[in-house]
């Protein structure tokens, strides 16, 4: 009996410490473009691209790689829409759906977007890798193309200490 336990709990000790880098989830798939006038991501600034999409970072952190059948999306925007669920609440049919989260792919043109609309369900099971958690120390590292050139981020706590020395 003390073995059938140890067995148990090693097992989910070491189920519990393994990363969780991909799932599989139901999702309503909404579609937006440039047309709209969404150039930039409103969450961080970065300029809008076809492989982009938008999620609520509370469910597909930003950075995922968001899989579907036919190409693979970065979750790096977010909306109000996405974050309620609005589009699966009100167009769900099961308890399933109406649960779905939302992602909202971006789209260089209309005609593209809608496109891919008709020719796809409403709502698509997706797979989702979360991104690879990076130290401070290589998160800080800036890449050149000069190896031996070093630059450091700046620090405006350090600057300011600097200009009263």
């Amino acid at each position: 009996m003390k073995r059938f336990i140890l067995s148990i709990t090693f097992i989910l000790i070491s189920v519990s410490l393994a990363p969780a880098a991909e799932q599989s989830v139901l999702a309503r798939v909404t579609v937006y473009w440039r047309g709209e006038g969404q150039l930039r991501a409103c969450w961080n600034g970065a300029r809008l691209r076809d492989g982009h999409c938008a999620v609520d970072p509370k469910k597909i952190p930003y950075g995922s790689k968001v899989i579907f059948a036919d190409a693979t999306c970065v979750a790096v925007d977010t909306g109000p829409a996405v974050v309620s669920r609005k589009a699966a609440r009100s167009c769900g049919r099961s308890a399933s759906e109406r649960n779905a989260i939302v992602i909202d792919r971006f789209f260089e043109t209309k005609k593209q977007a809608l496109s891919w609309t008709m020719a796809n369900p409403h709502f698509i099971t997706v797979r989702v890798v979360a991104p690879e958690k990076r130290s401070k120390r290589s998160a800080a590292k800036i890449v050149t193309k000069d190896p031996d050139a070093s630059i450091t981020p700046w620090n405006p706590f350090q600057s300011a200490i600097g200009s009263e020395l």
